[in-house]
């Protein structure tokens, strides 16, 4: 008989340089050879941004990728599961081994209303990051990734399948 493999797994996001920001346990929903899919909990105080409030409870189904430049966050409501929107994190694709999942996120955002309008976020701290100088193939795939992000949007490919014609 073969060794168990836990559904939970370590999440830990990882600011451009690689340091520690946040770390957090998820359960598995499905994996392949390229994206791991988790379902986690807000476990934090309620927080309240200009486009969205977060409140402990708050369902988060997260979509990794090993090979694509941004990770999605789908986000319902912890009361009642209503759809509140998706968060889309520019990221280095994500790196997953023994356990834990390693996000380096790039700053830039984007948020996805339920209704399907689009707000991106953070444009000022992804710019003084400085990759268009010092790592210009980070800063094309970064843009590209908004981009791809956007046109998933716009023809409700999955996650983005839930938001009305």
């Amino acid at each position: 008989m073969g060794p168990t493999i836990s559904t939970t797994i370590t999440v830990q996001k990882l600011d451009h340089a690689g340091n520690l920001v946040t770390s957090y346990q998820g359960q598995v929903i499905r994996r392949d050879a390229t994206s791991i899919v988790l379902e986690a909990r807000w476990r934090r105080d309620r927080m309240g941004l200009s486009y969205l409030v977060l409140e402990p409870g708050d369902r988060f189904v997260e979509f990794f990728f090993l090979n694509r430049w941004y990770n999605i966050f789908e986000i319902h409501a912890g009361t009642d599961d209503r759809l509140k929107g998706w968060y889309c994190n520019i990221a280095r694709p994500t790196v997953f081994a023994e356990g834990i999942l390693s996000a380096v996120d790039l700053a830039l955002d984007l948020f996805v209303y339920p209704d399907g309008q689009t707000l991106t976020l953070d444009e000022d701290e992804f710019n003084a990051l400085n990759l268009q100088s010092n790592e210009p193939t980070a800063w094309q795939r970064s843009l590209a990734a908004v981009d791809e992000l956007k046109a998933m949007v716009a023809a409700r490919r999955a996650p983005f399948d839930a938001i009305p014609d």
